[in-house]
């Protein structure tokens, strides 16, 4: 690593996009990740598909609890 870097030639928000959308990693509990794997393999979905359709079912019971 150098000791000094020359920025005078660098653009300022050259890479800034307001309308980003981020996705965040999620790490499951290797537990976790093993029962939702076999789920997923035995519906013969992805993972992402199966924790989403959990969590919306979450999302609607809470909501009619409400």
């Amino acid at each position: 690593m150098k000791s000094e870097y020359d920025f005078s030639q660098g653009e300022q928000g050259k890479f800034y996009h307001p309308d980003a959308t981020f996705h965040y990693p999620i790490y499951l509990e290797p537990d976790v990740e093993e029962f939702v794997t076999k789920i997923a393999e035995h519906k013969k979905i992805e993972v992402q598909a199966l924790v989403n359709e959990w969590l919306r079912n979450n999302i609607k019971l809470i909501q009619s609890i409400e």
